[in-house]
């Protein structure tokens, strides 16, 4: 978590000219410790949880996984959007022309990424570039917030130490058959319901 925190920290400082090197070296921080969150929290909670909840435990976590990937791109995508449209008029004193600015400022901005290319002008295409680097920078400020919040909620797992003994865990039919296996004999469960049967009628 503190390596994601400070990767995503270090994309705040991207900027439309940052060079090659600066924004591999920021992605190398940033996947590292995003690597590093697959299985080490997984591990935790099924330590942390009874053998009979682990696959409960196991199907809550990437559930709630998913919920999280799913929010962070609409809510990204929002602020996103919201930043291009912030720009718009930026954009205009730049001279760009009106359909470039509404294709650059709008909700299909990201979309329209494609459209720098077609510019002749450099410093309005520099001006473009500079627009999707601050926009983007608001989405790197959130994320940082996010991974801050994740990295104190880590402080707060529990310390358990791993088992070196195999306890095995019976669910199931297994279960069921050993419940059948315990019960009396045939003819003393015939008798039994005999004597039920007698005592209802």
């Amino acid at each position: 978590m503190t390596l994601l925190t400070i990767g995503n920290g270090l994309y705040i400082h991207l900027t439309a000219t940052s060079s090659i090197g600066s924004i591999i070296a920021f992605e190398v921080v940033a996947g590292l410790g995003g690597g590093l969150l697959f299985d080490p929290p997984l591990i935790a909670l099924q330590a942390l949880v009874s053998q009979d909840d682990t696959a409960t435990a196991t199907a809550t976590l990437g559930f709630m996984r998913n919920v999280g990937i799913s929010l962070s791109i609409v809510i990204g995508g929002v602020i996103f959007q919201n930043g291009m449209q912030l720009q718009r008029s930026n954009l205009r004193d730049h001279g760009l022309p009106a359909d470039l600015v509404k294709d650059f400022s709008g909700a299909d901005a990201a979309t329209n990424i494609n459209l720098i290319a077609t510019i002749s002008n450099q410093a309005q295409k520099l001006a473009v570039k500079q627009a999707f680097a601050w926009s983007l920078r608001n989405i790197w400020i959130m994320a940082t917030c996010m991974a801050a919040c994740g990295l104190l909620a880590g402080g707060l797992v529990t310390k358990k130490e791993l088992a070196k003994e195999h306890t095995e865990t019976q669910t199931g039919i297994r279960k069921k058959t050993e419940i059948v296996a315990i019960m009396p004999d045939s003819q003393e469960a015939a008798r039994a319901a005999a004597n039920r049967e007698e005592v209802s009628a």
